[in-house]
């Protein structure tokens, strides 16, 4: 009877609790997660829907506008995951959740089950899309390290990818990578031929394929939100002839589609998006001439256009490394590896302007080893200190780069507490 007596005063203190009777644990699951309101029916929506009343201004949230929040005090644990949810109902959790810096994702897997298994459903990168949430992180391979390493945008924390399961041959050689949604490829040779990797960030793993149409190395590659496109380069079959053949990798699908052939064959050759279409820049022909000329694939008429020119101001043939290129706000940048200057491309003019000297020697290893990168709205720069001809160790620079400037402000960022050699193997950025 004594037990009978504590449970009705522990439910006379949560009716009369006015918290309480916003929303309640739903114990019929018996992990005290999602919550759902008693004065309202429950109702499924889409998230567009829920967005019609959503603050588009909205950054963060506070409890007194969502709901109040269902304390330890007034529910008794279900099992020994002691989450206490807000009494939301679970269409808005998951617009608060997504709206979580996906850095902080993984440890979403430490709070309960329930948590893990809606981290690994992608629903979350999901509603990211559609409410246009995105954040850039960076994963890079640097010299002498065996696993990958994932970076926070401001390089604030690191994170070290599960092995590559790749053979020796893939491990030991020269690869490429690009990232599309949240799948990371890295293209290379094992001993029974090409092979891709490809990270999937939702499963935290490494899984084989798919493979290009056509395999190919030293080739161009872009991303633009939840597709790559890669165009040129060697082919790896017996003939290794270059091509001039592109794709378009769909993550959703995890396939490859073709697209029409480019102007001109040609090999080490870089990629960017800008103005909604697909560059290739520079690079050399089947017959070993340096190129100045670009084209762009246009979607919209699934053709190529030659923008002769392009890079004749550059010079290309002082340096063996594909043209450092990154796309900011929609401005072409382009690092000269011969003078570690940076450029501008006048669009108008089809010129490039000088922008000053970078922080970084691209002209330590001609090109070779430096992270050129558009990380948001900002310039990413990863290589050796340009006050140090030794090398010892990994710097890094960001800007905010500006067309009408003459000089721009870089600003160095730490590894995250993570020593790394300044020779950059690969370096991606993600956009999810």
């Amino acid at each position: 009877m004594a037990f009978l007596g504590e449970e009705e005063e522990r439910s006379h203190r949560r009716e009369n609790n006015p918290r309480s009777k916003k929303g309640a644990v739903d114990e019929g699951t018996g992990n005290g997660s999602w919550v759902s309101s008693r004065n309202s029916p429950s109702k499924k929506t889409r998230v567009s829907e829920s967005l019609q009343s959503f603050d588009e201004s909205w950054d963060g949230f506070s409890l007194n506008e969502v709901g109040d929040v269902v304390g330890s005090s007034d529910v008794e644990p279900q099992d020994a995951d002691y989450s206490y949810v807000p009494s939301l109902s679970d269409e808005l959790a998951l617009l608060i959740l997504a709206r979580v810096p996906r850095s902080e994702y993984w440890k979403f897997c430490f709070v309960n089950k329930r948590y893990s298994t809606l981290l690994s459903s992608g629903d979350l990168y999901k509603i990211r899309r559609e409410i246009g949430i995105k954040e850039p992180s960076v994963f890079m391979l640097a010299g002498g390290e065996l696993c990958w390493w994932a970076f926070d945008r401001k390089f604030t924390s690191c994170r070290k990818l599960p092995a590559l399961p790749s053979d020796p041959c893939f491990a030991a050689g020269d690869k490429e990578s690009l990232c599309a949604g949240t799948h990371l490829l890295v293209s290379g040779k094992e001993i029974q031929g090409v092979a891709i990797w490809r990270y999937d960030l939702i499963m935290n793993r490494w899984f084989r394929g798919p493979s290009m149409i056509s395999p190919r190395c030293l080739f161009a590659s872009a991303s633009c939100g939840n597709v790559a496109y890669v165009a040129g380069g060697i082919g790896m079959g017996n003939r290794m002839e270059i091509l001039n053949s592109a794709e378009k990798y769909d993550p959703e699908n995890e396939s490859w589609v073709p697209l029409p052939r480019m102007h001109q064959r040609r090999k080490m050759c870089s990629g960017c998006y800008m103005d909604n279409k697909f560059y290739v820049i520079g690079g050399q022909n089947e017959r070993g001439i340096d190129l100045t000329c670009g084209e762009f694939y246009d979607a919209d008429r699934n053709a190529w256009e030659l923008v002769p020119d392009m890079l004749k101001d550059a010079p290309v043939s002082t340096s063996r490394s594909p043209p450092l290129v990154a796309v900011v706000n929609n401005e072409l940048y382009s690092l000269e590896a011969s003078s570690n200057h940076l450029k501008l491309y006048l669009k108008k003019s089809n010129s490039w302007k000088d922008l000053g000297m970078v922080p970084v020697r691209a002209d330590q290893s001609r090109g070779w080893g430096i992270a050129f990168k558009s990380l948001g709205d900002e310039l990413l720069v990863i290589g050796g200190s340009a006050t140090s001809y030794a090398g010892h160790g990994m710097t890094i620079f960001i800007c905010s780069p500006d067309p009408n400037a003459m000089d721009l402000e870089w600003r160095c960022l730490s590894t995250g507490g993570k020593r790394m050699s300044h020779f950059v193997l690969n370096c991606s950025v993600m956009v999810a």
